[in-house]
């Protein structure tokens, strides 16, 4: 049986992992309902991996609609311990030019409708997050993407909105003014829940266009965009081939003991039913 240190999330344009060698697919069940796919375990460049289509194969599910609780914890049940995010973005700043790579360091939040936590039904509990990826991780692609001539972009901030509709050009200037560098609509549940989860999160931002705040963003057609998104997808597998081996060889988790004091419910008073569902997440906590 396939047991992955390591989740890749694949979004737009990443549903086919080249070099993924796919020895099993397996669905995982979870107390907060379905991942959005079933998992594709096998091994790149040797390393055991788990792969998951954010929005499922077929890109089905809107962001809004992603069950990321469910996500994150099957992540947890199989065992990993990092996770590469991998996800297409619009850019905010002229020099990140569509193709280019930005390894987020930084999230601003921007949704409304969304669960993002474990915690809750007679636990409370308040994460640290002041420092949302984990920096081994992001320095791992970071020099990965170097490596594979890619142009890339050490640190970021990456703007979370709703979605599924874009930005208008209002919106779009305001985030310019406040420093983002990109924006997109799915990686900072991730993000949350992999730190409550204490597994190491990176996300690794593909800039697909510029937002509609750049003059001529009109003028993309939907045909550009594609092929942008296949030439970053063809990028992000030379990078996750080269990063792969080297975060498997980071010997122990730097994210493991963010639950140390953040647990402010009594043990004792915390429901059964509770204990019971969030076991594989905080049951050493607990």
């Amino acid at each position: 049986m396939i047991k992955p240190k390591i989740a890749i999330i694949g979004g737009s344009g990443l549903y086919e992992m080249e070099g993924l060698k796919i020895l099993e697919e397996r669905a995982v069940d979870t107390p907060f309902g379905e991942p959005s796919d079933d998992f594709a375990l096998g091994e790149l460049e040797g390393v055991p991996v788990a792969f998951l289509a954010r929005h499922s194969r077929g890109h089905r599910i809107l962001p809004s609609e992603l069950n990321f609780r469910a996500n994150i914890y099957a992540i947890k049940k199989l065992g990993c311990e990092f996770i590469v995010s991998v996800s297409a973005v619009g850019s905010l700043k002229e020099e990140i030019a569509p193709g280019h790579f930005v390894m987020i360091d930084q999230f601003i939040d921007r949704t409304t409708q969304r669960v993002s936590t474990f915690f809750g039904d007679g636990i409370v509990a308040h994460v640290g997050f002041g420092d949302p990826i984990c920096g081994v991780l992001r320095e791992t692609l970071y020099r990965a993407a170097v490596d594979v001539g890619a142009k890339a972009y050490s640190k970021g901030t990456y703007v979370c909105i709703e979605g599924p509709m874009f930005s208008t050009k209002a919106e779009s200037n305001l985030y310019r003014s406040w420093g983002a560098d990109v924006i997109g609509m799915t990686n900072l549940q991730e993000a949350k829940l992999a730190r409550e989860a204490e597994l190491c999160y990176a996300t690794m931002a593909m800039s697909t266009d510029y937002d509609c705040w750049y003059e001529g963003h009109d003028a993309v057609t939907a045909e550009m965009v594609m092929e942008t998104l296949r030439q970053n997808a063809l990028t992000a597998h030379k990078i996750l081939k080269k990063a792969i081996p080297e975060v498997a060889k980071i010997e122990s988790n730097p994210c493991v003991g963010v639950l140390k004091n953040a647990i402010l419910t009594n043990k004792l008073l915390v429901p059964d039913a509770t204990k019971k569902k969030l076991k594989i997440i905080y049951g050493k906590n607990l």
